[in-house]
């Protein structure tokens, strides 16, 4: 009851930003008798979701409120994940009121903490992610309790379909999680390895085939005809690696090297982007790449006219031969500077990885004045306001940001989360390597692999998750995007309580053997030939 006070306490009217219009305009289209379809190469699960909302009811505060909810559900799964997990334990050393405890802690700071309640407000896929998350890493764990604990062949098939499907919503719905949506799809192919189950296989790669088919084959049709869908990538890969590829360019000027772009045409890209990398210095919020990608992509404030923008022009509009272009820039920096792009994805995976881990956020304060403020200004521009002012709903939904962009309340993060969310951005490390040591310990010993392996791998799997997504955005984009690492709070804490019930079950097992052993050995000393002498 008190994390949905927390929630719907807040205004219900969601937060837009910068990136908001990508999402809603499919769905402003579609309720505006135009066609439902992708706008700046967004998929259109979460368009999909905002229009359905808009659909049924008319009124884009609705939209607040079901992220809530499913934030809400989000932390109920955590608790169901949680109490299932114990089914990998024979024989537990942790009792089950002190497991539920934890299971009940590891909720109460999910769902009380600010940033979940912060991205259930905006108009950004964020605002479904905990849900998905929760409900993909659930349903893996289920499959893997099913199938290879429990030998339910049935069930197995369900959930192992279930979790090919979660994993392809939730990478869609949030591109940034593919990789780690693959790490959760492992344990289902595994299946496919085992011995026999021709049928239960079948069964099973049928469903997974069809879920792949029903959500990939529309992303492929809707997205034929926007542009934005062909180059989104590779320019932002372009703009992410700008300062390599302009050293690339400078080099390739100087050695006169065989490229498939005329000399004098490369002078003046170059020229082009060291000018814009300067300004895009001057302009840098990004600690570790040392200037600002955003402005070489959007200009400033996503009103100049943009680098990208410039180089389009290059190319007379031809989008093909400009992801060309920025494919064979990229890949040419991983031919002859290998070594500069592996540490840049170093340094991008170091801000996960810092001695405090910032998945958790500490702030005290947030002032929503200032995000409806920002959030009023993204859809404000002339080419937007085209399209939204045909929609009463929005109309009244902008009218009532205007005032919300003056007096919005504060959202406060009280001392009593701050302090375990604290503690927990401290020991995400420290126990990652505690944890690591101790899964190597019981992995490398039949004594232990056979009572705690399995929780030992499910430990592995559950930081895997974490440094996939990481992984993923450092080699594509940047960790300094904040929210980039806020998403993954939830399977960060889950990652840790996981670590903790089994560093906790290991040491008890380990001790509680060690002392058998050592009464073992005292037996057989009083009970030898020379027990009695004297």
């Amino acid at each position: 009851m008190w994390a949905a006070w927390l929630r719907f306490r807040l205004p219900l009217d969601p937060i837009a930003d910068h990136g908001t219009w990508g999402y809603l305009s499919p769905a402003l289209r579609k309720l505006t008798g135009a066609e439902f379809g992708h706008t700046y190469g967004r998929n259109f699960i979460y368009p999909g979701f905002i229009y359905l909302l808009l659909r049924g009811f008319g009124d884009f505060r609705a939209i607040t409120a079901t992220q809530h909810v499913l934030g809400l559900l989000a932390g109920a799964i955590l608790l169901v994940t949680w109490q299932r997990l114990r089914v990998f334990v024979a024989n537990p050393r942790i009792g089950p009121v002190a497991h539920s405890a934890l299971g009940l802690l590891a909720a109460a700071i999910f769902l009380w903490a600010s940033d979940p309640i912060q991205f259930e407000m905006g108009l950004r896929p964020e605002g479904i992610s905990a849900f998905l998350i929760s409900l993909n890493m659930y349903l893996a764990i289920q499959f893997i309790a099913c199938f290879f604990v429990e030998g339910r062949r049935v069930a197995s098939i369900a959930y192992g379909i279930a979790t090919v499907f979660s994993s392809i919503v939730l990478a869609s719905a949030k591109p940034s999680f593919w990789l780690a949506s693959i790490v959760m799809v492992l344990p289902v192919a595994m299946f496919f390895f085992q011995r026999g189950l021709m049928w239960e296989k079948v069964a099973l790669g049928g469903g997974a085939a069809v879920s792949a088919v029903l959500l990939l084959l529309p992303e492929h049709f809707l997205s034929r005809n926007d542009k934005e869908s062909e180059t989104l990538l590779p320019s932002v890969l372009f703009a992410i690696h700008a300062d390599l590829i302009r050293d690339q360019m400078a080099e390739d000027l100087r050695r006169d090297a065989k490229v498939p772009y005329s000399r004098e045409w490369l002078e003046r890209v170059y020229a082009a982007l060291s000018a814009e990398i300067k300004e895009a210095i001057a302009a840098n919020h990004f600690r570790t790449l040392g200037f600002d990608p955003d402005y070489l992509m959007y200009g400033k404030e996503y009103h100049k006219d943009s680098f990208a923008v410039q180089l389009r022009r290059e190319f007379g509009g031809n989008v093909s031969a400009l992801s060309t272009f920025y494919w064979f820039y990229y890949w040419r920096i991983w031919r002859e500077r290998p070594l500069l792009v592996v540490k840049k994805i170093a340094r991008q995976m170091a801000i996960f990885y810092a001695p405090k881990c910032p998945a958790y956020h500490l702030r005290k304060f947030l002032p929503l004045t200032d995000e409806y403020n920002r959030g009023m200004t993204s859809l404000s521009s002339e080419a937007y306001r085209k399209v939204w002012t045909t929609y009463p709903p929005a109309v009244e939904f902008m009218g009532r940001v205007e005032l919300l962009a003056r007096r919005a309340p504060i959202v406060q993060q009280p001392a009593y989360i701050r302090r375990p969310l604290g503690l927990l951005a401290e020991t995400y490390v420290p126990l990652l390597l505690i944890a690591l040591a101790a899964s190597a310990a019981v992995l490398l010993q039949e004594r232990y692999r056979k009572h705690l392996g399995w929780l030992a791998a499910l430990v592995l799997v559950a930081y895997m998750y974490n440094a996939a997504a990481c992984l993923e955005v450092a080699v594509i984009h940047s960790l300094d995007y904040r929210r980039y690492i806020t998403v993954q709070m939830f399977p960060a804490l889950l990652a840790q309580f996981l670590a903790l019930w089994f560093v906790l079950e290991s040491a008890i097992e380990m001790r509680t053997r060690a002392k058998s052993s050592c009464s073992d050995t005292g037996s057989m000393y009083r009970s030898g030939p020379d027990a009695g002498y004297g």
